[in-house]
């Protein structure tokens, strides 16, 4: 019974600051260019589904401030398209940009689309990925959702299997998840990550403001 009630707080406290961070982005003007000053590891940004790089704002900012340059992806707008395509954004923007030895730090689906674009011709030039709340084997409340870039999660979709697949990258990657995700029952544990990291709270978004995050994504780019 207390660990039902534990969840339904976590549960709401999760919603309650998904709900403040997405309506704090819609009015948020600030332009992603002044958080990309800076002489320390580059971080690239990638955001879950439904969201801006604006969400992430609180751990963008603490990342700037300790002097990394923080750079976002815009073609992934609130990143809705299939995980192949938002892998394709992300490639063609460090291609672009020309930046190596890159941290991504990524949310939820964001995860997914790093480490499909480590895979790809860019991997090259990221060093590793700070990968919070990710359905790496998928969700299985997938399967019951009507949208298909939700769909996408399913644990037997081809996108996940062959993800899983990979894991020759998985060794770059850090993992950070809560002790319950009401959006993965699964969990986002990585079997031969290079760290996985179980926080003493729980949630899908409300993760991302602990500081255990900041501390692993600064343990990759300063240790």
């Amino acid at each position: 019974m207390i660990d039902l009630v534990r969840r339904a707080r976590w549960w709401i406290a999760d919603y309650v600051y998904a709900a403040y961070w997405q309506v704090r982005a819609a009015f948020d003007r600030r332009d992603a260019g002044s958080f990309s000053g800076g002489g320390g590891v580059p971080i690239v940004i990638l955001p879950g589904v439904y969201e801006t790089w604006r969400f992430m704002q609180p751990l963008i900012t603490a990342l700037h401030e300790r002097g990394h340059p923080v750079h976002v992806v815009d073609a992934l707008e609130r990143n809705q398209r299939p995980i192949r395509e938002a892998a394709a954004a992300v490639t063609a923007f460090l291609d672009a940009s020309g930046l190596t030895d890159v941290i991504l730090v990524a949310h939820s689906k964001g995860g997914l689309a790093g480490k499909l674009a480590m895979a790809g011709p860019a991997g090259s030039r990221v060093r590793a990925m700070v990968a919070v709340a990710t359905p790496f084997g998928g969700s299985r409340y997938a399967r019951l959702l009507p949208v298909r870039s939700l769909r996408a999660f399913a644990p037997r979709h081809p996108s996940i299997l062959g993800l899983a697949a990979r894991g020759d990258l998985d060794d770059r990657i850090v993992s950070v998840f809560g002790r319950f995700d009401p959006h993965i029952p699964e969990g986002s544990e990585l079997r031969g990550a290079r760290k996985n990291v179980r926080l003493d709270t729980g949630g899908h978004f409300r993760v991302l403001a602990d500081p255990r995050v900041l501390a692993e994504v600064a343990a990759l780019a300063e240790g």
